[in-house]
C-alpha cells in the first residue's frame, strides 16, 4: 500500500520545472529569501506570493540576474506606476545592473525596468526573462491587456510573478497567474478543482471540498507564500509588524432615501457612489481636521472617486493629487516628490497608487472613502503598514451613514485570506517534507503475459 500511495503521489498534477541549478546566492538576501530565490530559479516559471516588507524585490532583482545569465543576457521587470525608480535604487543599491526604461531603444544588458503602462513599446523577444512585480495589478486590466500581456510572453523559459495578495478572496484569481506562466489554462484549472455554487445569487465559483489538498499541493509546486519567514520554516522573530490602529469617524449626515426608493439603505454596489457623492465635501472636512493636528505627519489620503478626491484638495492644503486622467510623467513626478519628501500629503485611488511603493516614512493614512474591494484596502493600508516601519501606523475612516455595509464585506473577505494563507502553508509544509518520497521512480514488478490469440 505504501508503494502504491508514492506511485499515486507521483501522478499528482505538478509544475513541470524548466529552471535551472541556482547559482550561488548574494549575501545581502536573507536566508529565507536565499531559499525562495533557488525555488523559483529551479523551476523557471514560478510565483512568490509573499507579505509586504519580505524582500520581493530583492529576491526578484537576483531571480533577473541569473536568469538573464542563462539566456540571452536581458531581463525586463515590469511594475505599476512610480515603481519603477524605487526598483531601480533597489538593485543599484547591492551592485546590480539595472536601468528604468521608456522604450525599446533604452534596453541594454541586465535589468531592465518598466512600467506596464509602456509595454507597447517594448519587443518581448529581445528579452530572457521577465517578472511582474506587484503581478495581482494585472487583473484591474481589460481582459484585451491581460490576454496581450500573456500572449507577449507565452514562450519564455524564465516568467516570474510577485505579489502580496494573489487571491485574497477569489481563489480563482490564482488562475490568472498560472495561464501566465503557463501552468494550467485557467479554465481548465476551474474544470479539475473548482465547481459552480448555484446555491447564491451570484453562482460564484467555488473549491470542492475534496479537492483542497491537491489544489493547494499544485499551486506549491509552481509558488512560493509566506507572511513571515516562519511560514516558510525560517526564524521571523525579526519580522513583527508595528501596532495597525484603526480609527473610524462616522461623518454626522441625514440618511434619506435614494430615489426610487422608500426607505434609507445600507451602500450597495449599485448606490454607493450616489451616497458618497452627497457626503464628499463633510468627509473631506474631517480628514482635514485629523491632518490638521498632526501638522508634521506625512499623509496618504485614499479616495475612491474623482469628486472625493476634489474635495480633499480643496480641504487639505498642500496635497499633491495623482489622478488618473493626468499624463503619465505628471504622475511619476507627483509620486516622487511624495516618496521623497517634498510634498507631505498625497492624494490618490488604491487603483492608482495602492500598489508596490514603500511608504514607511509615512504612518497615517486616511481614507475618505473605500469600495467593496478587499484587495485594494489591504494594499492600500500595506503601503506604509510593511516590514521595515518603525512606528504604530494609525489608519483613519471617514464613514457616513449606511456605509457599515462595506466594513462588513471587507471583514468577511479578509477571513477568506487568512484562510488562503493557511492552506497555503500547509502545502507548502506537506511539499518541504514529501519531495524525495514524490520522487520515487515507477519499478513495474508484475510480468504480463500476451493473449495466445495475439501470439498467432
Amino acid at each position: 500500500m505504501d508503494d502504491y500511495t508514492q506511485f499515486l503521489m507521483t501522478k499528482a498534477p505538478r509544475a513541470a520545472s524548466c529552471g535551472i541549478s541556482p547559482g550561488p546566492m548574494p549575501s545581502h538576501l536573507f536566508d529565507f529569501q536565499a531559499e525562495v530565490c533557488r525555488f523559483l530559479l529551479s523551476v523557471g516559471r514560478a510565483a512568490e506570493f509573499l507579505g509586504t516588507g519580505l524582500g520581493k524585490s530583492a529576491i526578484q532583482i537576483e531571480w533577473c540576474r541569473q536568469a538573464a545569465e542563462a539566456t540571452n543576457g536581458r531581463a525586463l521587470i515590469l511594475t505599476p506606476l512610480a515603481v519603477a525608480r524605487q526598483m531601480e535604487r533597489e538593485a543599484h543599491r547591492f551592485g546590480y545592473t539595472a536601468r528604468v526604461i521608456r522604450c525599446q531603444d533604452d534596453v541594454g544588458e541586465g535589468i531592465n525596468i518598466c512600467n506596464y503602462d509602456r509595454l507597447d513599446g517594448l519587443n518581448p523577444m529581445a528579452f530572457g526573462a521577465v517578472s511582474l512585480d506587484e503581478s495581482s495589478i494585472i487583473k484591474n486590466f481589460m481582459g484585451a491587456t491581460v490576454t496581450k500581456l500573456t500572449d507577449a510572453f507565452s514562450t519564455h523559459r524564465f516568467r516570474l510573478c510577485n505579489t502580496a495578495t494573489p487571491a485574497p478572496n477569489d481563489h480563482m484569481e490564482l488562475g490568472t497567474h498560472s495561464e501566465f506562466l503557463g501552468m494550467m489554462r485557467r479554465l481548465d484549472m476551474l474544470a479539475r478543482w473548482f465547481i459552480n455554487d448555484t446555491s447564491t445569487a451570484s453562482q460564484n465559483w467555488r473549491l470542492k471540498r475534496h479537492a483542497e489538498t491537491a489544489f493547494w499541493d499544485w499551486v506549491a509546486s509552481w509558488a512560493r507564500c509566506a507572511d513571515s519567514p516562519a511560514d516558510l520554516g525560517f526564524d521571523g522573530s525579526k519580522f513583527r509588524l508595528p501596532p495597525l490602529e484603526i480609527h473610524k469617524h462616522r461623518v454626522a449626515t441625514e440618511a434619506r432615501a435614494m430615489e426610487g426608493t422608500l426607505f434609507a439603505a445600507d451602500v450597495s454596489a449599485t448606490n454607493m457612489h450616489a451616497i458618497k457623492r452627497e457626503t464628499a465635501d463633510v468627509r473631506a472636512k474631517l480628514v482635514a481636521e485629523l491632518v490638521a493636528n498632526e501638522p508634521d505627519e506625512p499623509w496618504i489620503l485614499w479616495c475612491d472617486s474623482d469628486a472625493e478626491a476634489d474635495a480633499l484638495m480643496v480641504a487639505v492644503d498642500g496635497a499633491v493629487e495623482v489622478r488618473g486622467s493626468h499624463a503619465l510623467d505628471r504622475k511619476e513626478a507627483a509620486l516622487d516628490d511624495f516618496t521623497q519628501g517634498r510634498k507631505p500629503y498625497l492624494v490618490s485611488k488604491p487603483s492608482i497608487c495602492g500598489w508596490g511603493s514603500n511608504w514607511q516614512h509615512c504612518a497615517r493614512q486616511a481614507f475618505i472613502g473605500r469600495s467593496f474591494s478587499y484587495e485594494s484596502w489591504y494594499q492600500a493600508v500595506r503601503r506604509s503598514w510593511r516590514f521595515g516601519q518603525t512606528r504604530p501606523v494609525h489608519v483613519h475612516l471617514a464613514v457616513a451613514e449606511g456605509e457599515e455595509q462595506i466594513g462588513r464585506v471587507i471583514d468577511r473577505k479578509a477571513q477568506d485570506h487568512e484562510a488562503m494563507k493557511i492552506a497555503m502553508a500547509e502545502a507548502m509544509r506537506r511539499s518541504r517534507a514529501t519531495i524525495a518520497e514524490t520522487m520515487v521512480p515507477y519499478r513495474p514488478t508484475h510480468i504480463a503475459e500476451m493473449p495466445k490469440w495475439l501470439t498467432a
